[in-house]
């Protein structure tokens, strides 16, 4: 398999990755642990969705056109390490609470318990790292 097809994959589940986590938190249904702050939420759907259409007309524009240029790529790069950091952050409401107002864990609507956002987020991270190996090499 290829590098450039592994890349276009690991978009795909960036774009998934980025959707759920909005359909999941968005209308405050998420873990119930701790309310994810609004700002989080909205910098990894917004971030994500520009990372998203940079990346895509970067990788489908021809290197002689100004939309394939080197410094697209690099754009795109910083708004996905941008989404895998304000995922991160979102990932915190799973840390546990201690002291005396402390409330108990409770059990998530789509999973039982942080596996799916941990797969989501940490995945995000890997797949960022893949895209930038990627340009780096200039595989893609």
């Amino acid at each position: 398999m290829s590098v450039a097809v592994v890349v276009y994959v690991l978009t795909g589940l960036a774009a998934v990755v980025v959707a759920l986590t909005r359909l999941r938190l968005g209308r405050g249904a998420g873990a119930a642990r701790v309310d994810v702050g609004p700002a989080w939420l909205m910098a990894h759907t917004v971030l994500g969705s520009l990372a998203l259409l940079v990346w895509l007309v970067f990788l489908v524009s021809p290197e002689d056109t100004p939309s394939g240029d080197p410094l697209v790529g690099v754009v795109a790069l910083g708004l996905w390490w941008g989404v895998a950091i304000a995922g991160l952050m979102i990932l915190v409401r799973w840390l546990p609470s201690k002291g005396r107002h402390a409330v108990a864990a409770a059990e998530d609507t789509w999973s039982s318990g942080p596996g799916l956002s941990l797969l989501a987020h940490l995945g995000m991270v890997v797949g960022v790292a893949v895209f930038t190996w990627a340009y780096w090499t200039a595989a893609v």
